[in-house]
This record gives C-alpha cells, sequence and structure tokens, in this order.
C-alpha cells in the first residue's frame, strides 16, 4: 500500500493507539492520533489528506458515534469503529451512522490491518470504476454519494446507499440475503435476515416508482432487475 496512506487513531487509551499505531506503521502507513472525539475532528480538519480513520467507541468529550456521526456530514472517508461492546444493536447502530467496518476487541492487530488494506484497496477500486449510474431516471453518483430519481435527491442513510449500490452493481443476478448481509454489513456480522427485509422495504418506499426494479426472489433473496425497455447505462 505504500507511506502514501494517512490513518487517524482515536482512541483514548495510550496502550490501545500504540498498539494499533506500531502495526500500521510495519505495514508502512503514517500514523496521526487522537486521544478524544474533538481532538479527532480537530485532526480531521486539519490533516484533509488522511485516508482512513479507526474510531474508538468509548472516547471521552465526544464519543465514537458522535464523532462518526459529524465526519458522515461531510465525509465518505472510510471509518472503523473499533469498540469493546459486540452487541448486534451496537453494530447495526454504528453501521447505520456510516462506518465502513466494526472491530470488537480484543482483536488481532494482524487482522485489523489486513481490514484497513483491503478497505483502502476497495476504495481505490471504486474510484476506478464508473462514476455514475444512470437506470432510466435513477442516478447513482458514486463520487458525490447521492442518489436521485426523476431529478429529485433521494434521502438515504449511508447503509441504505450502499445496499442499492450493491444490488444494482450485480444487476440481474439473484443475490440471498446471507449474500447481502456479508456484503453490506460485513463478513463479522451476526445479524439475520429481518435486516435486509427492513432495508429493502425502506428502500422501495424512498426510491417510489424506481423500488419496483427490486424484485423479490421468494424463498432466497433479492435482485435488482430493470425492465425491459429500459436499459442500464
Amino acid at each position: 500500500m505504500g507511506n502514501s496512506k494517512t490513518i487517524l487513531i482515536a482512541d483514548d487509551e495510550d496502550r490501545m493507539r500504540k498498539l494499533v499505531g506500531d502495526f500500521l506503521k510495519k505495514a508502512d502507513f503514517y500514523i496521526v492520533e487522537a486521544e478524544d472525539g474533538k481532538q479527532a475532528l480537530d485532526v480531521l480538519k486539519d490533516n484533509p489528506a488522511i485516508d482512513l480513520v479507526i474510531l474508538d467507541v468509548m472516547m471521552p468529550v465526544l464519543d465514537g458515534w458522535t464523532v462518526c456521526r459529524e465526519i458522515r456530514k461531510t465525509s465518505m472517508i472510510p471509518i472503523i469503529m473499533l469498540t469493546a461492546r459486540g452487541e448486534e444493536s451496537d453494530q447495526l447502530f454504528g453501521f447505520d451512522l456510516g462506518a465502513n467496518e466494526y472491530v470488537t476487541k480484543p482483536f488481532s492487530p494482524s487482522v485489523l490491518v489486513a481490514r484497513v488494506q483491503a478497505l483502502l484497496r476497495l476504495v481505490e477500486e471504486n474510484g476506478k470504476s464508473k462514476a455514475s449510474i444512470d437506470l432510466n431516471g435513477l442516478v447513482i453518483n458514486k463520487n458525490a454519494h447521492y442518489v436521485s430519481v426523476s431529478g429529485h435527491l433521494v434521502d438515504l442513510s449511508p447503509k441504505e446507499y450502499e445496499l442499492l449500490l450493491y444490488i444494482v452493481e450485480n444487476h440481474g443476478v439473484a443475490l440471498s440475503r446471507d449474500q447481502i448481509l456479508n456484503a453490506v454489513w460485513n463478513y463479522d456480522y451476526f445479524g439475520d435476515s429481518r435486516t435486509v427485509d427492513t432495508h429493502i422495504k425502506k428502500l422501495r418506499l424512498k426510491l417510489g416508482e424506481k423500488g419496483e426494479y427490486i424484485q423479490t426472489v421468494r424463498g432466497f433473496g433479492y435482485r435488482f432487475e430493470v425492465k425491459n425497455d429500459e436499459k442500464l447505462d
């Protein structure tokens, strides 16, 4: 990956920042640190070249949830949440706020480094792919991270956006609920199919008439399919 990539580690524990930082430095990353949530936001503001953020949830001044929410108001920088709280509800909350990964303590530093590398590769690959998808009035702009229907912006949560993009990029493919859950919510997320069903229902409602493109495959999952007289640009 090279030392051109800068990682912000925000954690109030000196020992944890050093542990994670040492492993990332060995992988040729440049490290900047913050010991509370407010400092993390200040560091991000002063260092726009930061490529990825590792956020501890339980921090003083501003907690990780608040920091994640504030970051997502202006940036889609990759975020990995680091926490001792492994409850499903916490993971769902973090993903809905816009976190890309959720790592529960205790963890393997080597595995965390691998996740950082994989997430940065994914960002780079997405950046090289087509920036905008137009489906007969349903537009997904991947650079600006917005969705519009017939010229009107659609207000999607970060997770709804990821879900839509995933099924659209697998156009015509029947995707099982487990496939969707693993791809959009992370392989280590132990949820159930109701999570997928709930988000699909919300997505259909928000997309209006374009919601019919999301078809149910009975007993299996979902497929994104544009009508025969329309096409995927």
